[in-house]
Order: structure tokens, then sequence, then C-alpha cells
């Protein structure tokens, strides 16, 4: 099972994983753990992440980033529209009111919803993340709710700053109007978040130079940290806001704050450093890294959550960010009512159940009720109608059961509703629950009642005394609710939007698949052309050299002009035309390299058995047990392995390296491989047991009885000659491994 964190920034994105009993930040495919939050749209294919960066200039109107603070917002949201005039990439009203961006894809305009983009940003993530694990991704915490926050205050909005003020820079001093132009726009936001870094590490006046700005012109300026930290005034001054809230949330004082840790990439601005530390009057703390922090945070808490893994046991609490109240069309004459059921801060994932008294279907409106502390205008979550709500038998408010929920995602809804149907017993009859009423009755951690005069009056206890009631029964009646949330996609759409994807990953698919095909018909042209005039030189005829020459020239010229825009298959054929050419020289390269080593292996083995039999004819003790008539068979063999190695290497000799081999390494390796598995059977043939009398044999088993007759009862070594048995070898080593614990 993978445990996967995400970090879905602004800018730029981290991919963590737990593993090997730590989390480690994942690199990408440009081995950069660092991926630019950034979706690029072409003729045949998306680019995400590092490729779609690289396009942020040249296709600057088809590149998207920054689409993160969209999510949610109307098409005539302010914020939307402010931000409008500092885009390079154009906006659209989707058909549901939000905000969608407008490209060109697949040489069509499209308008793609924040969520599609968000989609396709997550897909590249999650294919990082699949690559670097070996196994599919289907569980993962992504970063996106904070306890106290500006959503002004980040580096995009330092960098704003500084855009504003070489805008204004180069209007009075060239003439440039920056903004009209989206390319050079695109180009001094890089510039400027360089300098932005620059200028965090230098005090010093730091230079900014952009070659053929605009209009063929060279621009250039320059800034020092303080004169950064006077214009990002207004800026830093939102710094301390944020600090007193999440205190004053947390009900503790400064003096009660052990240490401050400081992440995100902005914390590194000495100005943003200074502010924090004078809040708090401590020292800052920097010993996470300020990028990759929030990711491996992630994936902690999917650890945490993850039955796969063990976790030393810590409480991390998630809460409910944000006040939702509930209001009602009330049942009595009293307009609308309403509630605070989820306090700021509440502890989440969380279950409330409320008790209503209707006689007909109701609805009920769920919305952030602090509208000033969210960072979007409108406070509505949705609208839940509670259907087919009946009376009881007796014309009475029936009693309703609500139970709303706050998941582990933080997203509220009402879950479920159900009507408690009262049925009248027989007198002196005990009343009975059902299961699901005992359940509910568990679950229950708070009740609110709704109701008529008529069911107040009821509850009254300073009533005179009634006649004995017949005991009731109750049944408990599951009922439908219409959910109507706000900006949420309806089924219909998100399905759309998950097969367009599909659509959209199989095209990028077959793109790559082509640019590949093409890229090794490059690669072959230069790398043959390279190895013609070298390595391969000897290997080919002048008139062959040549021919292939011209031929790899004429197929780069075609890359670049007819072949410019092929599909798949023409650029495989083409390479398999060229190595026509080209393989028969290269394996004669491959030849004259392997070949020695395998004559050299062949050598080796019939030396060995040379010695072998030369040992048997002086009748050495090793090879004494030897049958004569099967040496004989080995001698023979090894000196007609010996005659065709000479006549082979004699052949070869005479043969020009422009033409075939006489013979292949593979046949010579064959032949080795025939000459070991006759001749070996035979050389190392082990000695029979001899048999020892009774009293040579008690006097074996009692052991040698001192040093010297030890040394002469150890066995001896083979000599160099000895094909020595493997198998023996093998068992004997493996009897010797040390025992290991493996986790």
């Amino acid at each position: 099972m993978s445990v996967v964190g995400f970090d879905v920034g602004f800018q730029s994105c981290y991919v963590a994983v737990a593993r090997a009993g730590g989390i480690e930040t994942i690199a990408n495919e440009y081995s950069d753990r660092c991926t630019p939050g950034c979706v690029s749209f072409g003729s045949r294919n998306r680019s995400i992440g590092a490729a779609a960066k690289s396009q942020v200039v040249t296709n600057c109107k088809n590149t998207v980033q920054g689409f993160k603070r969209f999510h949610g917002r109307a098409y005539t949201d302010p914020y939307v529209q402010s931000m409008k005039s500092r885009l390079v990439y154009d906006l659209a009203q989707m058909l549901t009111g939000t905000t969608g961006i407008k490209v060109m894809y697949m040489d069509e305009e499209k308008v793609f919803s924040i969520e599609q983009v968000t989609g396709m940003l997550l897909t590249k993530l999650k294919e990082t993340a699949e690559s670097a694990l070996k196994k599919p991704v289907v569980d993962c915490v992504i970063s996106v709710l904070a306890t106290a926050f500006d959503p002004h205050l980040g580096g995009k909005d330092f960098d704003e700053v500084l855009v504003n003020h070489f805008c204004d820079e180069f209007s009075k001093k060239y003439k440039l109007d920056v903004k009209s132009k989206p390319r050079a726009l695109v180009r001094l936001y890089q510039e400027c978040e360089k300098l932005k870094k620059l200028m965090s590490a230098n005090s010093s006046d730091l230079p900014l130079n952009i070659e053929c700005f605009m209009n063929d012109i060279d621009v250039s300026g320059k800034l020092n940290r303080g004169q950064f930290e006077e214009m990002c005034s207004e800026i830093l001054s939102r710094v301390e806001a944020p600090l007193r809230s999440i205190m004053d949330q947390a009900k503790l004082k400064k003096e009660d704050i052990y240490a401050v840790e400081i992440v995100g990439g902005a914390s590194r601005i000495p100005a943003v450093k200074e502010r924090v530390s004078k809040f708090f009057g401590k020292e800052l703390s920097t010993t996470l890294n300020a990028d990759e922090a929030v990711a491996r945070g992630c994936a902690l808490q999917c650890a945490i959550l993850s039955p796969a893994f063990k976790v030393r046991e810590f409480s991390i609490t998630d809460v409910v960010p944000y006040p939702i109240s509930l209001k009602w069309n009330s049942a009595a004459e009293e307009g609308l009512s309403d509630c605070e059921v989820f306090p700021k801060n509440h502890a989440a994932p969380f279950s409330k159940v409320l008790t209503f008294y209707r006689k007909e279907p109701f609805s009920l409106e769920a919305y952030y009720s602090c509208p000033k502390e969210l960072p979007y205008p409108d406070p509505t979550i949705g609208q839940f109608m509670i259907q087919k709500v009946v009376p009881q038998a007796s014309g009475e408010s029936s009693k309703v059961k609500v139970k709303v929920r706050v998941n582990i995602h933080g997203i509220f809804s009402v879950s479920s509703a159900s009507l408690v149907e009262v049925q009248k017993s027989a007198e002196g009859e005990e009343p009975m629950e059902t299961e699901q009423e005992n359940a509910e009755k568990k679950s229950e951690t708070e009740e609110m009642e709704t109701s008529t005069e008529d069911g107040k009056q009821e509850k009254k206890t300073d009533q005179p005394p009634q006649a004995k009631k017949p005991k009731v029964k109750t049944k408990t009646v599951d009922l439908p609710i219409e959910n109507s949330l706000q900006w949420q996609l309806a089924n219909d759409m998100l399905n759309l939007f998950v097969e367009n994807e599909g659509k959209m990953i199989m095209q990028d698919k077959l793109e790559k698949e082509r640019n590949d095909a093409k890229n090794f018909v490059e690669e072959y042209v230069y790398e043959m052309r390279d190895k013609l005039h070298g390595v391969f030189e000897k290997f080919v005829s002048e008139e062959d050299r040549d021919t292939f020459s011209l031929k790899l020239e004429d197929t780069e010229n075609w890359l670049y002009e007819d072949g410019e825009d092929q599909q798949k298959q023409v650029y495989i054929d083409k390479l398999a035309e060229l190595k026509k050419l080209g393989l028969p020289i290269q394996e004669r390269y491959t030849e004259s390299v392997e070949r020695p080593k395998a004559f050299e292996e062949l050598g080796k083995q019939i030396q060995q058995y040379m010695k072998a039999v030369e040992a048997f004819k002086m009748k050495e003790e090793q090879y004494d047990h030897l049958d004569e008539e099967e040496v004989s068979k080995v001698d023979k063999m090894v000196n007609e392995a010996m005659i065709w190695m000479n006549n082979k290497i004699n052949q070869q000799n005479k043969q020009s390296l422009t033409l075939d081999p006489v013979i292949k390494y593979s046949e010579i390796q064959s032949k080795t491989k025939e000459l070991i598995s006759a001749c070996n059977p035979i050389v190392t043939k082990p000695k029979p047991k001899v048999e020892l009398p009774k009293d040579e044999k008690t006097a074996e088993q009692d052991g040698p009885v001192n040093e010297q007759e030890a040394k002469e009862a150890a066995p001896t070594s083979p000599d160099k000659g000895t094909v020595e048995n493997g198998s023996q070898s093998a068992n004997s080593m493996e009897n010797k491994l040390p025992e290991m614990d493996i986790d």
C-alpha cells in the first residue's frame, strides 16, 4: 500500500512518500524534487510540470500557472476580475458561473475549469509518485485547509511588487509598455523571482538585465534589499496579524511558546524572519527543509491514517477552520431560525444529530457564519431538502432526526435523515425500539428540537394528572435527501471531466511515443555519423562509408523539413532503413572487441585440461584414480579444440576488417561450453572411498593426536590445472553463511 503526501503550492509542488522507515521527498523525471505547478497546452499534447515551465515564454498564452486561488470562485468574483489584467493567459466564464481558463489545445479553442486543470497537475504528481514507488497510488494526503493566514501574503505577492516597480522604471527609462506584451511580462516575472531570491542572501545592489526584452531593446535595472523592503512595507506589515490570530485561537501567551519553526519559501526573506522573531521574542528554528516540510508532513499524516504503517503514537486533531451554521424556516410563525452547529476549531471528523418536528418536507441551508474570515465572498455551502416527511397518524408533527457531519476532508454534509413513526400499543405493553434507533441514540452527540406551540405544551410538567395512556412503540424510517451544493460539480459533469482527462492522457502518451520515435532517428544519425569517422572507421570500406554518410545527411535534412511532423510508424520505418546499413558495420566492430576475449577463454580451458592430462600421464596422486580410456578421450578433444582454434584464428587474421568475420564470438563461446561439458566430468571425478581395516578405522575416528598429524590429515587443495566441482564448493560456502535478521 502506498503512503504519499502532496503539497500543491501556488507556484511549486512537492511529493513525499513514507518508506524504509522514514519520510523522503522524491524527484521528478528531471531529477528535481520541485515540480512547477504549471500546465501548457499545445497543438498535439499537454506538458505538465517542468516541461510546461520551459514553455512559459514561448507558449505564454497557453501555459497556465497560479490558478490555485481561482478555486471555488465565480467568474464575477472581484478577485478574479482584478487578476485578469495580471495574467498572460485568458479567463472565461463556465456555464455554471465558475471561472474557467481559455486556451488553444489541439488547434481548437477550449475552456477548462479550474478543477480540470488542477486534476491535470495532480495526475502528473501521481505519476511521479508511482514512478518512484513502482506501485499504484490510491490513497494520499493533499495540503489545502491553514489555521490562521493571509491569502495575499506569499512569495508571489512580493514578486508582484518587483514586477510593478520595474514596469514603471522601464516605462520611464525605455518608453516600454511591458504589460501590453505577455511574453515580455512573463520574462520579467522570471527575472524578478530570481532577483528576490538573490536579495535574501545579499544586501548590496544587485543587477537585473534582460536581453532583447521588447522591440529588440536590452533593459537593465538594479535594486538592493533595503529598497525592496521599503517597497514591500505594506505587505510586511501584515505578517503579525496571522500570528496574533493563531495565539488567540490556541489561547496561549508568548511565554508559553518553547520554539518557533518556520517553513515555506517566502520565510527565507530576512524581513519576514525578523518580524516573526520579534513577535515571539525568540530566535527562529530552521531545522526543517522550508520547501519540503509540508509535503513530508502530508506523507506522515497519510502513514498515520494507513493501516499498513505503524507510526510512533502521538495525536493530531484536525479542526473545522470556519464556523458552520444552519438556517431553516421555523414551523411556528417565527420566520427563519438558525443555529451554529460547528463552531470554529471544532474537532473533525465529527457528527451531530439534530431533531426537528415537522408535518411536511423542509429544507436546511448550510453556510459559514463569519463571512469576514472567509477568503471567498460567498459564505453559502448548500441547500439540503429533507423529503417525504409526513405527519403522525394522529395528525401531530413527526419527529425527524437529521445527522450532519464534517468528514475527514473537512467537507460538511447532511449525511442522513430519519422519521420516528409512533405506533400505539395495548395498555401495559412495554415500548419497543428498533436496533437502528438505538444506534442513532448512541451516535447522537447533540440534540436540537424545533416544534410547534402544541409540541411545547406537551412538554410542560405542571399539568394536572391525566388518565394513564397506553404505552407506544416506535419505528424509524429513512428519508431521502436532495443536495444542492454551491459550486459542486454535478455527477454527470464530473464523469465527463474524468472521461476527457482519460482521453487527454492517452493523447499525451501517443504524442510521447511519436516524439520518442523521432528522437531515436535523430540520435542514431548523430551517433553513427560520429562513429563512422571514429571507432567504426576500420570496419567499413571507403565506398560504403561515403554512401552511408550521405544517407545520414539526407535523413537529418528530412527530419527538419518533411519529417518534422510525421506519424510514429514513419519514424520507425526510417530508423529500420538506416539500421539496415549501419547494423553490419556495428556488428563487425562488436565482433572485433568480443572475439579475442572468447578465444582467450577457450585457450584457458584448453590449457587446464592439457595440464590435467599431463599430470595423469606423470601418475600424480591427484589423478591416479581416473580411467585411462576416458583421459585419452579428453586428450583427443583438447587437441581437436586447439587445432580448431588455431585454424580459425589464422583464417580471421587473413580476413579484412571491412568484411564479415570468419567466426563469430558466439560460436567460440559455444565451442568452449561444449569442451567444458565433455571434459569436466572426467577430470573432476572424485576418488572412490577406501574401506579401512577395523584398527585403522578406529584410529581415524579418534582423530589426529598432534598438530603434525592434523596437518597430514587436512585435505590438500587442487593445483591450478584442476577444475573444481562447482556444486560442492557452493554447498560448503552456503553452510558457512552467517544468519541474518531481515526486517
